[in-house]
């Protein structure tokens, strides 16, 4: 499974993207269940947070959904930390 995150918005507006390939992760049945988790409760459609917030893309398998802070569920925020921080970052 591939998983893309895409930040956009906060205080500096800077866009941050990464991706992570599950394919030879151990912990590849828990960060499906949280990629699983964190599109269905997400919308299609780009969503608006707080001011200076930050604004995610999310991209499981070809699907986009979005999210914003603070409205982030555990498992979308957990997922969007993981690849993030864990991830192959992409260039803007």
């Amino acid at each position: 499974m591939r998983i893309q995150v895409s930040r956009s918005g906060g205080f500096a507006g800077r866009t941050t993207a990464a991706e992570l390939d599950t394919r030879a992760r151990i912990d590849a049945p828990h960060v499906h269940a949280l990629a699983r988790e964190a599109v269905a409760g997400a919308s299609r459609n780009r969503v608006y947070g707080v001011p200076d917030g930050y604004h995610y893309a999310i991209t499981v398998d070809g699907r986009t959904v979005h999210c914003a802070d603070p409205s982030l569920t555990e498992s979308q925020r957990e997922l969007v930390s993981l690849v993030l921080h864990q991830g192959v970052q992409l260039q803007d």
